[in-house]
């Protein structure tokens, strides 16, 4: 039997960016539908994100590289 969360990350995941940023946002926003005022801290945060990206104020990386930044982040604070 084939796990059906699996193979709809599988799909998302081949999406472009900005459609993943789309069904994220609709997803979220379906959660709790009576919270669709933007009242919970999660949509508001979620909203300035995409926000930012729309305006192109941020840059979008793979999540890869920004785990490699992390960890390098890291890294050197232990030293």
């Amino acid at each position: 039997m084939s796990d059906p969360v699996a193979e709809l990350l599988a799909q998302a995941m081949a999406l472009q960016p900005e459609e993943r940023v789309r069904l994220a946002e609709a997803l979220l926003a379906r959660l709790d539908p009576h919270d669709t005022d933007g009242g919970s801290a999660w949509y508001v945060e979620l909203r300035r994100r995409i926000d930012e990206f729309e305006r192109g104020a941020v840059q979008l990386i793979p999540a890869e590289q920004a785990y490699l930044q992390v960890r390098g982040s890291l890294a050197r604070r232990r030293r």
